[in-house]
């Protein structure tokens, strides 16, 4: 665990830094409040482990998953407000922290900030751009259209959730200088882990304990809202076993990247199996 936990502290490291640069310093603290206030670090810990599994140094993939980072916090941010969630990671959200309109600026000025950080490579750019229009149509799609069969479900989370996972591994491939293969493979082994993460979340609001989860269950039934047990029939344990069929997938994905089996593929093969057995 010591492995990783270097890893994850080279992004918090550098994610303090990228906040403290930020001005005014009303808008760093709400950025402050958003980014350090817990959270798994996930995406960026694919990102690292990307990097370093395809033969890089992991010190080259931090700005790029701190960037990520920074995106989905920012996609946290506009979910609290649609949802009308007081609660994130155990503590006020940022518009139940800051009122509406503020709320609406931290999450630019994360996108701000991440995009800085991307843009001196032309591909990372165009990796979190695919990324974003994905999730975007997938939080629309939520909105205005939604699912009524597995198949559009699936979809939807693909869009909502794997996108940004896709675009983790991604970035962590491409700042070791991994061929276009073994991106892709990587890309759709992190995708796959994040239909199977969606999946888990949706099992989660409706039937953990919200002190245990750290913020409000029953979100889904309340908001009307597309999860897989709400657009299908399916009870939470046929829900589980779909998440851990994407969770295979993601593991057949990786193996076929054909690469040496090192510490690092060993903790990607260790977050898939452990994204669908998660308790928050």
């Amino acid at each position: 665990m010591e492995y990783l936990e270097r890893r994850v502290a080279l992004v918090t490291d550098r994610l303090e830094d990228v906040i403290e640069t930020v001005e005014p310093s009303e808008l760093a603290g709400e950025l402050e409040h958003v980014s350090l206030s817990g959270g798994k670090r996930v995406r960026p810990a694919v990102t690292v482990l990307s990097c370093e599994a395809v033969g890089g140094d992991p010190a080259r993939a931090v700005d790029y998953a701190v960037g990520i980072e920074l995106v989905h916090n920012a996609s946290l941010v506009i979910d609290d407000i649609i949802d009308r969630s007081n609660l994130r990671r155990g503590t006020a959200s940022a518009w139940a922290a800051f009122g509406y309109g503020p709320a609406i600026v931290s999450s630019d000025g994360l996108l701000g900030e991440a995009f800085a950080l991307f843009s001196r490579d032309r591909e990372a750019t165009q990796i979190v751009s695919e990324a974003m229009v994905e999730l975007g149509e997938g939080e629309a799609t939520e909105l205005v259209a939604r699912p009524t069969t597995e198949a559009e479900y699936m979809e939807l989370a693909r869009r909502k959730t794997g996108a940004l996972f896709r675009a983790a591994a991604e970035l962590g491939a491409v700042a070791g200088g991994a061929d276009p293969f073994v991106v892709e493979s990587f890309g759709e082994y992190a995708e796959r882990v994040g239909v199977a993460f969606q999946i888990r979340d949706d099992v989660l609001d409706a039937t953990a304990d919200p002190g245990d989860l750290g913020k409000p269950t029953g979100q889904d039934a309340q908001m009307d809202r597309p999860s897989l047990v709400q657009v299908t029939d399916l009870d939470a344990e046929a829900a589980n076993r779909r998440a851990h069929d994407q969770a295979d997938r993601a593991l057949s994905a990786l193996n076929g990247a054909g690469l040496d089996d090192t510490e690092a593929i060993g903790y990607l093969r260790d977050l898939a199996e452990f994204v669908v057995v998660r308790e928050r």
